[in-house]
């Protein structure tokens, strides 16, 4: 059933205020009575995050919360039947009024509605019970034997219950633990002329005309004459009849001819309709608020071989870019839209056009889809299984079931989820602990969660897990992949087109540096800062290791001995080379002529502070990383890539829905200054596709651009092409730059001039070089550049606005502007 924001009758209070939590010994049975010294507790929200706010509680030094009973109690008021409704309960849990229980739940993924008589005042408690000693008993059970144990999260007895992996994922995680109502309790009051039950709510679109029907189900329709009562629904401007059945619900379909379309925003609008339902009965005219709505349509497209995985929005390809998503709150897990909007919009900002939560994570919040569906993004979410092998016993199964329909029934509305995945590595799982073939799939499983989605948003592509498709669940030239081979594997990046990656739903795992030394230790081994490098379980090597293996061979130097010699530009170096890494990649797979549909990062944000997988800090402060992926998520892109003994190719995508009149003009650079080769023509972007040009098209002499066949010394060192706009006098487009001889240019005086303008209220950087900048970057104590680590072309000035930094206090910019290539920054100081 789909979500409904309001109806006429309805009262709902959030049950925010008075809520007080006391921690007790494990085991005890009932409500308990007041034990121990309580604290002021939010609702929603966790234990964690109450004892955190009465200074008893350190994400420094996490307190363990699963060994202990943690006990809510707040009190109501009111008289007459009322609901309670309990949107998620972490995990094992007992509710109980006035000494009644009236609620057990053992999933922190299901919604509850209780009936209840308040009579007065009320006290309600929950007692969430200690989960390590239901493990523990969980495990002697031996509920069933399980047909391998991974490593990744601790302990195997997680498998049993439905919670999630947050917390229990060493190396990967901050051992925070997931403990009280971390989702909105709510008292319901009816007081309408009708109870509306439920409303089911469905959505298509044929690439010109939209379809939409709905169903309103309700109590008491045949007492109030229904037989007599009258409604309509409205969308997009028409206003079609609700019509009665007889028994219990009223109906409409809906033909909307040439509505607008909604689309993820990189190819378009994310155009969104509400949708009024209103029913005249004897006591009133009751108004359905259900929110809005998109019309879309979703396909797959295998390839030619069959094996390809490329998303089909409105019938047109789509290249999904973006990243894995990580709670921005990992200790309340706040579903507020205040906490979401920010990182959506980041990722908005940065050209994303998905967000995958994956089955390690949890299901986020209504507010998260609904900012979504505003800003374009689609949403490829996993159902919350994860490498274990599962129970298929009913009770559990039923449970999943449950699970699922509550997931897709309060987002039944939302275009922007397209993809519904049935976890995360299980399959990936077995066949690599040597498991056969039969054994890599959980068919029990499986099915409850599609037969629920097929029920309930037939639209979804569905996939059975992440990854699979292929002869071996993790191969990537078929179906969908986690791809490390450039990352973990330390493949060289031309691995990225030898893979023949289809669609990577996971790739390009480091440990990236912030801007900042955000925990007040240098970038070394220092312990403090090791203990935050991801790593995975049992192995011997961390995430550190694989940056700086790509240290290493994109720059040519020792990283160990530059860590110790020149700790500055080790850091320096080391917040570039994973920007560098991802881009290069992104563009690989973005090229024309690319088999590759779509990569997501893994991970978009930092659960804490420090050098983690995230392309944003903890923070919420973009890193290095971040900037090189906003540059190569452009929708508009200009790629360079190294063909060998074919030169050099010039690749022009255009994803927006409009073609676009440029100029490509493409630059050699003896000594990053002097112009060897120089060359114009006007291009045509065709909108949503890309072409591809040969650079040796577009001078009248032969210039081996790639130093493939080596006639002589090289007399360039890079190449850059800049896709201009038809006024030339704007900065470009896009530029995109090829290093032939590496990207370890020579340190120089580079006449490097950055000059403080005012633009209004804001403060902004006029850049610009007389010799080519390599990963310019702004380093000011009360300002942020609003782009960063980019390359400055001669002859090109870049005009950068300064954003403040929070809590800064103000005042002018003053700071300096960095290069990799230079000899020393460059000050700069504003007027005030």
């Amino acid at each position: 059933m789909a979500r409904i924001r309001s109806v006429t009758g309805r009262r709902i209070t959030a049950l925010t205020e008075g809520w007080n939590l006391t921690l007790l010994p494990p085991g005890g049975a009932g409500e308990a009575g007041e034990s121990g010294e309580g604290v002021l507790a939010p609702v929603p929200g966790t234990a964690a995050q109450a004892l955190q706010a009465a200074g008893r509680w350190s994400l420094d030094d996490p307190l363990p919360l699963h060994d202990k009973d943690v006990v809510y109690r707040t009190r109501l008021t009111g008289h007459g039947p009322r609901s309670l409704r309990f949107h998620g309960l972490a995990t094992i849990a007992e509710v109980w009024l006035d000494g009644e229980r009236i609620l057990t739940s053992d999933s922190m993924f299901l919604a509850h509605e209780v009936p209840v008589t308040l009579n007065g005042e009320a006290e309600l408690s929950i007692r969430f019970h200690a989960l390590h000693p239901v493990l523990e008993s969980l495990a002697a059970a031996k509920k069933g034997r399980a047909r391998w144990r991974p490593k990744l999260a601790e302990p195997a007895a997680l498998r049993f219950v439905r919670t999630t992996l947050l917390g229990h994922m060493p190396g990967w995680c901050p051992p925070v633990h997931a403990v009280g109502p971390y989702r909105p309790v709510e008292l319901v009051e009816e007081t309408g002329p009708i109870r509306l039950l439920g409303a089911d709510l469905r959505s298509g679109y044929d690439g010109g005309d939209g379809r939409l029907s709905l169903r309103l189900t309700v109590d008491g329709a045949q007492q109030a004459d229904g037989a007599g009562m009258t409604g309509t629904v409205e969308v997009a401007g028409q206003v079609a009849p609700l019509r009665f059945d007889g028994i219990d619900a009223f109906h409409a379909d809906m033909t909307l001819p040439g509505v607008e379309p909604w689309w993820p925003h990189t190819h378009g609008e994310p155009v969104l309709h509400r949708v009024v339902a209103r029913i005249g009965t004897p006591g009133g005219v009751v108004e359905v608020d259900l929110g809005r709505v998109g019309f879309r349509s979703l396909a797959v497209d295998r390839g030619a071989d069959g094996n390809g995985f490329a998303l089909l929005v409105n019938g047109e390809r789509v290249f999904c870019r973006g990243g894995c998503w990580v709670p921005v709150d990992p200790v309340g897990l706040s579903a507020e839209r205040a906490v979401y909007e920010p990182e959506l919009r980041r990722m908005r900002d940065a050209g994303a056009n998905m967000v995958r939560v994956g089955g390690t994570m949890l299901y986020e919040g209504d507010a998260f889809f609904e900012l979504c569906d505003e800003l374009g993004i689609l949403v490829w979410q996993d159902a919350m299984f994860a490498n274990f092998d599962y129970p298929n016993d009913p009770a559990f199964l039923e449970s999943v079931r449950a699970e699922i329909a509550q997931l897709l029934d309060r987002t039944q509305a939302s275009p922007s989820l397209a993809v519904l995945c049935g976890g995360s590595e299980m399959e990936q799982q077995a066949a690599m602990l040597g498991l056969p073939r039969a054994s890599w799939t959980q068919g029990a499983l499986a099915a409850a969660i599609t037969e629920e989605a097929t029920a309930r948003r037939p639209d979804l592509i569905q996939i059975a897990n992440s990854p699979s498709g292929g002869p071996l669940p993790f191969v990537a030239n078929a179906g969908v992949t986690h791809y490390y081979g450039v990352g973990a594997y330390m493949r060289p990046l031309e691995d990225a087109r030898r893979a023949d990656v289809r669609f990577a739903s996971e790739c390009l795992a480091f440990a990236n540096l912030a801007e900042d030394d955000l925990l007040g230790v240098p970038a070394l081994h220092h312990p403090r800062w090791k203990e935050r490098v991801p790593r995975d379980p049992g192995a011997s090597w961390d995430f550190e290791d694989v940056r700086e293996h790509y240290l290493e061979a994109l720059y040519g130097v020792d990283p160990r001995r530059l860590r110790y010699e020149e700790p500055d530009r080790y850091r320096r170096l080391s917040r570039a080379v994973t920007g560098e890494v991802m881009q290069a990649v992104f563009d690989e797979w973005r090229r024309g002529g690319s088999g590759c549909a779509g990569g997501l990062v893994w991970q978009w944000r930092d659960p804490w502070p420090g050098a983690g997988w995230g392309v944003v800090a903890a923070d919420g402060t973009p890193k290095p990383a971040w900037h090189a992926l906003k540059r190569a998520f452009r929708p508009l892109r200009v790629i360079l890539t190294d063909e060998g003994v074919n030169g050099l190719a010039v690749h022009l995508v255009n994803d927006t829905a409009r073609p676009v009149e440029a100029l490509l003009r493409l630059t050699a650079w003896r000594d990053g200054t002097v112009p060897v080769l120089k060359a114009e023509r006007p291009v045509t972007l065709p909108a949503r596709a890309a072409v591809t040009l040969p650079a040796a098209g577009m001078t009248d002499r032969f210039f081996d651009t790639t130093y493939t066949y080596r006639f002589g010394p090289i007399p360039h060192d890079v190449v850059s092409a800049q896709l201009l706009p038809a006024e030339r006098e704007a900065e470009p487009i896009d530029e995109s730059h090829y290093f032939p001889k590496g990207r370890s240019l020579p340190r120089a005086d580079l006449g490097l001039t950055a000059v403080v303008e005012r633009q209004g209220d804001d403060w902004a950087l006029r850049l610009a070089t007389r010799r080519l900048a390599c990963s310019v970057h702004v380093e000011d104590g009360r300002f942020r550049a609003e782009d960063a680590w980019f390359h400055l072309s001669p002859g090109v000035e870049r005009v950068v606005r300064l954003q403040p930094r929070t809590g800064a206090g103000g005042g002018v910019p003053d700071g300096e502007v960095h290069a990799l290539n230079a000899l020393a920054p460059v000050r700069y100081r504003g007027d005030a």
